[in-house]
Formats: structure tokens, C-alpha cells, sequence
């Protein structure tokens, strides 16, 4: 067994990581690019190593500083978590040629399942059923169109070396092929360095269900299934284990195909083989076919941990150490039920852009495992995945821990940059959801209602104008009392697009607070109380307050004496919404244009973000060029001024 072990990673993986390896009594070793130096990963460790500058390429990417990291530190081994080196295959052997431990499968095993055309081959010759489609050498586009016609519409294109849903498009019908094969191609070589695709037969119905496999080399177990349906553009949002509605014949059927997925490569460590089913007729097991093999540890993992109480991390580092299997197939059952979500800072409202900003104050609900690479203070990036953790809850049954992950949902208190909170809660407490009426379709269908902003109550309206007003701690024996009369005062907050004038009239321990035709009373009996219910928690920074209620509510004070200042660059300026690189300008000066149309790509947060024109009209300047590095809300094209146009400041936006 290895003493000290490098993870060449960040966030809240390498902190997953570091937690199973120090409780194993091993020594553990974090790198860090500049701006993670005061990361929560880098505390955690016994030893941190800086490996460079702020972006991926100069730092997590560095497999040479990764490896000089390792041997200057004295660990014997890397664990590289998932994402940036992790399905490398270069890395494996270079880190096998420094005389070190690769803590996950062989370079063989992953160039074996990186090339999804090259895998759909191999698992076909193994016996797992695989999609219909197209994955040969011929990638003209009049030759995949045609193979897109012999496999029937709807399609889906796909990077042979994609992951994550980027270079993939669905396409509906033959007249957006062209477009969307582009696209497609554009990404993936953006992304992956790779341009080629493979067609797939879109399933109509389809559930995403993967089985966590795990190897020694040369024996595989799987540790049953995880559902994962519940996506938004091909990126998943809340998994769980076991999958609704499954039977075991079908549980049977999927395992024993992962297993021998995974023994046809001699696997070693811990796999994901992921699943296209057809759930149109319920779960059959002649209705699922093999998408594509991750040869890594997966973001979702802590669910198959908490219905097997197996640690995986654990598992990856015996087996790595030249440990067997601990455990025969017969030896692992399934407890109960468990589910996963994702929080990311993220702005729902302009179509899930990732965010940035700093964690002015974060709390998790006690109940809940939260795994987590962020504290309160911690800045998220622009450069790295905006995650700020995995809620996870288990109960009896799935009722049972659902009800728990709405719970903690609604338990947990951010505030210093907008989240998708609200919208996890949202699907959490989905009727259709907790009935277990799951495919991948659910978000797009529901997206409005799931995307709603929160209406806020008088109580927290009332609240809120208390906190403005700093009436919010213990009063004192003559707080909020003039000589003649009770004090009554007017504070003016703003919740969205709308501003509301709330008058306060207070008397010692009292306060009567007027939200239109509403009286609120406040009063406090060892804590404060709003018409009887206790007052919300809440944070205050500058003149921002949020409340931990309704997933968060965030309110604005608004200085009456100033006048609102908007900063904005006009209804005809095409601004960024976050900080990111210019990948593509796709329009030109004097070019018309019209609502809706691709102008610009901004890369950020690892994806690609189409800024599109708000209305018709004329490109009169471009203001920014590719490859440029730009701030948010850097102006990047001027369309030509329209008589009567709003200045609304757009973006215009993202896809």
C-alpha cells in the first residue's frame, strides 16, 4: 500500500478524494493553479505543490509539473478524480514511465472507450447491445447526411471524443443537418481537438441509466444502476439510485452487460457504462443499448455509495495498491434509495449562464452529505466548473429520500452570486418527478414552471425592509421610540423588475410593517416573529440582503436621493455575460441580421455560449476579436441604431 498519493485535481473532488485517503491513515498531496492557493482542497491536504497559472492549459493540464509534483513530495501514486487528466491516456503512460501509480484504469482501457465509434464497435463484438447509427472513417457531410437518412430522424450527432454533451446536437429533420453537423463539428474540435462524429438513432422515450462497474484487471462487479435522466442539454442535474421502475430482469441483464463491457477491455478501477433505454413501455430488458463507457470515477458516485456502503475512492486506491476485487458479485446488495444534486452558481434566469462572484455566505442542511472544493469567502471563477457541491440524501424507500433532498434544498443558504437552488427545489418537489415518471425530456418540457422566479410573501417583503433598517437584533428598552409617538420610516427595496415602498412603524419590541394594503406585525419574544412564524435567516452585503427562504430571495435597498443608474451599453450593443474568450465573431460589419441570429461564441466555465442578435438589423462595428479574453459586460458588437429602440442594455442570448 502506497503512504502519500498526489490527486491532480481541485474542487469538490480532490477534497472527496482527499477525505477516503486520510481516513486510510494515507498522506496526501494537493496542486493548485494561482488562484485556487487559498482553495479548500489545498487546506485539506498534508502537502500542496502550485502548478502554475490561472487557466486549465497552465496549470491542472501541466501533466509534467503534475508528475515533477509527485516525485518532489514523495507520493507514490496519482489519483487523478475526473475531468482534466482523467481519461488521458499520454498521462497514464507518462506517469507509469516516472516510476509512479496510475490510480485508475490502463492507457489501453481508456483509448480503448475513448473514441465512441471505436467503442460502439468493441462492446457490439462483446455481446452489449449498442444504438443504431453511422461511426465509420467517411466524415463528408453530404456522406453523413445520407447516413443520417438510412438510420431515420430524429438523430443525434456526437463527438467521437466528446463527453459532457459538448459537440453533440439533436436534429429533428434532414433540412437542419447542415447547421447542426457545423455546429457539432466546430465544438468538438473546439473542445477535444477532434472534429469527427458518429449519427445515433434518437430514442423518443429515453431514459439515461448507467451502471457504476469496477474492476481489478481482471475480474468486474457492478454495483447496480443509476438513473440519470433528469437532464438539461445532455448535462445532468439531479441523478439517483437505484432506477425507478426497475425490475430485476432488466437490472440483471444491464449489469451483466457492464461487466462484460468492462472485463472486454481487462478494466481496472472504477467505470461508468452508460445506457440509451427506451421508456416508452416501461423498463424491458431487450429495450436499452450501450452509449458510451466513462473510465473514471463519476461525478455521481456518492448515490451508488449510499445504497452499496461501499467507498469507492477506498476501493480505487486497493486496487491500484495491487489489492483484488474485495468482494464477489453475490457479496453486494442495495439499500434503500439515494439521491444527488448538483448546485452550481449559475444564473437561471438568462438560461442557466454559469456565474460567478463571491460566496458571501454558504450553509448546508444538517441531514445531508454535502461534498464540496468551496467555504464561504471562496471566489468561483471564471475559469474552472462553477459546482459548488452535491447535495446527496438516502432513505428507506425513494419517497422517503426525496422528501430529505427537498428538505436540505430548501435548508441550504447561499448568497453572494445567483445559484440554481430554486430550480433544483423545483424539480425535487415535481409532481411527475416524485411519481417517478423520468426521462430525459422532463426539463425541456417544464422548463417555464421549473424556472419560475419565486413570488415573494409580505412576510418576506416586511422582513427584508427590517433588515434594510438594521431592526433585526435584540431591541433595546427604547429602540424605535420618539418622544411623542412610535418612529415610522419608508425604505425602498427592489426584487427583480419591480420596487416596492415599504413604511415601518416601530415601538420597542415591536414593529408594524406596511407591504401595501398589508400590515405585518413583528414582534420579538426571544426571537423574532412575523404574524406568529419565525423571521427567516438572512445576510446582508451592502445594500444587497438576501433571505433563506424560497430557495433564496434577494432584495435590492434602493437610495431614494440617487437616480438608478444602469449600467448598460444600449438595446443596439451586444455586451458578455461573463468573463470568457471570444472563440468565434461570426458576423461582419454592415452584415443584416435578424432576431435570434448566431453573431458571436463566447467560451467560458468549459462550454460555448451563442450570443445571438435581440432584433433585425445591420452590424454597424464589431468591438471585440477572436481569441480576446474579455470581462463581463464588455461591449462586443454594435448593431446600427433604430428610431424608438429600447436601450435595454441586451446581451443578447445564450444557447
Amino acid at each position: 500500500m502506497f503512504d502519500t498519493i498526489l490527486i491532480a485535481n481541485r474542487g469538490e473532488i480532490a477534497c472527496r478524494v482527499i477525505e477516503s485517503a486520510r481516513a486510510m491513515g494515507l498522506r496526501t498531496v494537493a496542486v493548485h493553479s494561482d488562484p485556487d492557493a487559498g482553495a479548500r482542497h489545498v487546506a485539506l491536504a498534508d502537502v500542496a505543490v502550485s502548478i502554475g497559472g490561472a487557466s486549465p492549459a497552465e496549470s491542472y493540464l501541466r501533466g509534467d509539473a503534475i508528475i515533477a509534483a509527485a516525485q518532489a513530495t514523495g507520493a507514490q501514486a496519482i489519483h487523478p478524480g475526473y475531468g482534466f487528466l482523467s481519461e488521458n491516456p499520454d498521462f497514464v503512460e507518462a506517469v507509469e514511465a516516472a516510476g509512479l501509480v496510475f490510480i485508475g484504469p490502463s492507457a489501453r482501457a481508456i483509448r480503448a472507450m475513448g473514441l465512441k465509434d471505436a467503442a460502439k464497435a468493441l462492446m457490439a463484438e462483446a455481446g452489449v447491445p449498442v444504438v443504431p447509427g453511422y461511426q465509420g472513417a467517411e466524415q463528408g457531410a453530404e456522406h453523413l447526411a445520407a447516413r443520417a437518412d438510412e438510420v431515420g430522424y430524429p438523430v443525434l450527432i456526437k463527438a467521437v471524443a466528446g463527453g459532457g454533451g459538448k459537440g453533440m446536437r439533436l436534429v429533428e429533420t434532414p433540412e437542419a443537418f447542415a447547421e447542426a453537423l457545423t455546429s457539432a463539428q466546430a465544438e468538438a474540435q473546439g473542445a477535444f481537438g477532434n472534429p469527427v462524429v458518429l449519427i445515433e438513432k434518437f430514442v423518443a422515450s429515453p431514459r439515461h441509466i448507467e451502471v457504476q462497474v469496477f474492476g481489478d484487471g481482471t475480474r468486474a462487479v457492478h454495483l447496480f444502476e443509476r438513473d440519470c435522466s433528469l437532464q438539461r442539454r445532455h448535462q445532468k442535474v439531479i441523478e439517483e439510485a437505484p432506477a425507478p421502475g426497475m425490475t430485476q430482469a432488466m437490472r440483471r441483464a444491464m449489469g451483466d452487460a457492464a461487466v462484460r463491457a468492462a472485463e472486454a477491455i481487462g478494466y481496472s478501477g472504477a467505470g461508468t457504462v452508460e445506457f440509451i433505454v427506451d421508456g416508452s413501455d416501461g423498463l424491458r430488458a431487450d429495450r436499452f443499448w450501450f452509449m458510451e463507457m466513462n473510465t473514471r470515477l463519476q461525478v455521481e458516485h456518492p448515490v451508488t455509495e449510499a445504497v452499496t456502503g461501499v467507498d469507492l475512492v477506498a476501493w480505487q486506491i486497493r486496487v491500484a495498491a495491487g489489492e483484488p476485487l474485495p468482494v464477489q458479485q453475490g457479496d453486494l446488495a442495495l439499500t434503500g434509495h439515494a439521491f444527488e444534486a448538483r448546485l452550481y452558481a449559475e444564473d437561471v434566469a438568462k438560461g442557466f449562464l454559469p456565474a460567478t462572484g463571491r460566496l458571501a455566505h454558504l450553509r448546508f442542511a444538517d441531514g445531508a452529505r454535502a461534498d464540496t472544493g468551496v467555504r464561504a469567502g471562496d471566489v468561483i471563477s471564471p475559469h474552472y466548473d462553477p459546482m459548488i457541491a452535491k447535495i446527496i440524501t438516502h432513505g428507506a424507500t425513494r419517497e422517503i429520500a426525496l422528501r430529505k433532498l427537498a428538505r436540505a434544498l430548501r435548508e441550504t443558504e447561499v448568497a453572494g452570486t445567483v445559484t440554481n437552488l430554486g430550480f433544483l427545489g423545483a424539480l425535487a418537489e415535481h409532481a411527475g418527478f416524485g411519481r417517478g415518471e423520468v426521462d430525459t425530456g422532463l426539463i425541456g418540457r417544464e422548463v417555464d414552471a421549473l424556472c419560475a422566479a419565486p413570488v415573494p410573501g409580505t412576510s418576506d417583503i416586511a422582513w427584508a425592509a427590517l433588515v434594510a433598517l438594521g431592526l433585526t437584533g435584540v431591541p433595546g428598552a427604547k429602540s424605535g421610540f420618539t418622544l411623542w409617538s412610535p418612529l415610522r420610516r419608508t425604505v425602498i427595496l427592489r426584487t427583480g423588475d419591480e420596487e416596492l415602498r415599504v413604511s415601518v412603524t416601530s415601538d420597542g419590541a415591536a414593529h408594524d410593517v406596511q407591504v401595501g394594503e398589508t400590515v405585518v406585525q413583528a414582534r420579538f419574544d426571544a426571537e423574532w416573529r412575523l404574524d406568529g412564524m419565525r423571521a427567516p435567516g438572512w445576510h446582508r452585503a451592502g445594500d444587497r440582503i438576501t433571505l433563506f427562504t424560497g430557495h433564496g430571495q434577494v432584495f435590492d435597498l434602493v437610495d431614494p436621493l440617487q437616480a438608478d443608474a444602469q449600467s448598460t451599453g444600449g438595446g443596439d450593443v451586444i455586451l458578455a455575460p461573463m468573463p470568457g474568450l471570444v472563440r468565434a465573431i461570426v458576423a461582419s460589419a454592415g452584415q443584416v441580421v435578424a432576431a435570434g441570429q448566431r453573431l458571436a461564441i463566447l467560451e467560458a466555465m468549459k462550454m460555448e455560449h451563442a450570443l445571438i442578435a435581440p432584433r433585425d438589423g445591420t452590424v454597424a462595428e464589431l468591438l471585440a476579436v477572436e481569441g480576446a479574453q474579455v470581462e463581463a459586460g464588455a461591449a462586443l458588437i454594435r448593431l446600427e441604431s433604430e428610431p424608438g429602440a429600447q436601450e435595454a442594455g441586451d446581451t443578447g442570448a445564450a444557447s
